[in-house]
């Protein structure tokens, strides 16, 4: 949105019905109450419009997503950790282990990517168009990798350890709102085609298959019309385990600041890290006790609609113009998300894995815990928790090797 123009809605509860109306005429339409309707949405997937038309909201005026509070702290803060929950609870965490190797290869030859990715866009741009990558560009690209390894806590992390200008900073955090959400549109189309790729390129499906198997077994054993106790009892233990998270967090994050000098460089001192962390945690430990028979009553469709809502908010901090203030920003991530997609593309290849651990091994680390399970989701339901889990393991590990890929990009700059 404009700098020069006000929102029209300034109302934050105006903008949480807003959002909330725009996702429920989503999914009426796509329910497929006319021809027409059915026709459009078996090309575009509802997920997309969740996230396009609240970035239109943005981009047009209608409200400004980075001032609203719905998304920070209402969204990010509570319907994110509540969503984590809910889909941990239900996990199965034997039989997502019986993935295999394939899934972590592919998630690791993400990370690779990326790292890849930067020194190569680097040297590509110094080569073709030096203004792109002058002065302190580097150092915004440091940044970036921190968010694409890990997550924003892991990019402002790095701005801090590199002295990020905050002219260069915001430059790149629309660079990876933008770049970073269309890729996650790809994933999330390609997804609805999973089975006709996967077929196409002979890659071995059978564990995925397996795991989906079994959790739907597990889901119509156990499934029934949820009560109003049921209902309460999803959303008690959602948003009680979210204020324990909390609670929790503040402290032990300032305990770390205080008595951990690397604490900062591995996004300990961070309290938002911490009620990740914690309430993952706390979700897989209750899925090895009764509350797991909760997915019986729907939790974890009770956690995708909190995901749903939270990629709506997400979409809403996107502004589609902000790109031509400096558009060869978005042409240099371009050449880096293609690096990545390529080395993960070979990877793949390689261990024939389906097409699933290549999206979500990528989503994985550029998305991390508030959309991997998402795109995770689109492939099947019970899958998103490998997009919780595949999340978190990218902010114990964004700030370090995005530190490492900083230092690389400050001595090919000459610094």
């Amino acid at each position: 949105m404009p700098d020069s123009a006000a929102p029209l809605i300034t109302n934050d509860v105006v903008v949480f019905g807003l959002i909330a109306a725009t996702l429920a005429l989503i999914f009426w339409a796509a329910s497929g109450p006319t021809p027409f309707l059915q026709r459009f949405f078996r090309v575009v997937p509802a997920l997309l419009l969740c996230y396009f038309i609240p970035a239109i909201y943005n981009t047009a005026g209608v409200l400004d997503g980075t001032l609203t509070r719905v998304y920070n702290p209402i969204a990010r803060d509570v319907l994110l950790p509540g969503a984590l929950v809910l889909l941990t609870l239900s996990i199965d965490l034997p039989a997502i282990l019986r993935l295999g190797p394939k899934l972590l290869i592919m998630f690791g030859a993400a990370t690779f990517g990326i790292m890849a990715g930067a020194v190569a866009s680097f040297l590509l741009f110094s080569w073709i168009h030096p203004e792109t990558v002058a002065g302190d560009t580097w150092a915004g690209m440091a940044a970036l990798s921190g968010s694409w390894i890990g997550g924003g806590a892991n990019m402002v992390a790095i701005r801090e350890v590199f002295q990020v200008d905050a002219t260069t900073f915001g430059q790149f955090a629309v660079v990876d709102v933008a770049v970073a959400s269309l890729w996650m549109a790809i994933l999330l189309f390609l997804a609805g085609r999973a089975k006709e790729i996967d077929a196409r390129s002979g890659a071995d499906t059978r564990a995925l298959d397996e795991l989906t198997a079994h959790v739907a077994a597990y889901e119509a054993e156990h499934a029934r019309i949820p009560s109003l106790t049921d209902l309460m009892l999803i959303v008690g233990v959602a948003f009680g385990v979210v204020g324990l998270a909390h609670a929790i967090a503040v402290p032990v994050a300032g305990w770390f600041e205080a008595h951990v000098p690397w604490a900062a460089q591995v996004s300990l001192t961070s309290p938002f890290v911490w009620m990740v962390v914690l309430s993952t945690t706390f979700g897989l430990m209750l899925s090895f006790t009764r509350a797991r028979r909760l997915e019986g009553a729907g939790a974890s469709r009770v956690g995708t609609l909190l995901l749903y809502f939270l990629i709506a908010c997400i979409g809403m901090q996107m502004d589609l113009l902000a790109l031509l203030d400096r558009p060869w920003l978005f042409a240099l991530a371009a050449v880096w998300m293609l690096t990545h997609v390529l080395i993960l593309w070979i990877a793949a290849r390689l261990v024939r894995a389906p097409l699933f651990y290549f999206a979500i091994g990528s989503q994985g680390n550029i998305g991390g815990p508030a959309s991997a399970p998402v795109v995770a989701a689109a492939f099947h339901p019970s899958l998103a928790p490998v997009g919780v889990l595949l999340g978190t393991v990218g902010y114990a590990t964004g700030t370090y090797l995005a530190y490492v890929t900083g230092i690389t990009l400050r001595a090919l700059a000459g610094g």
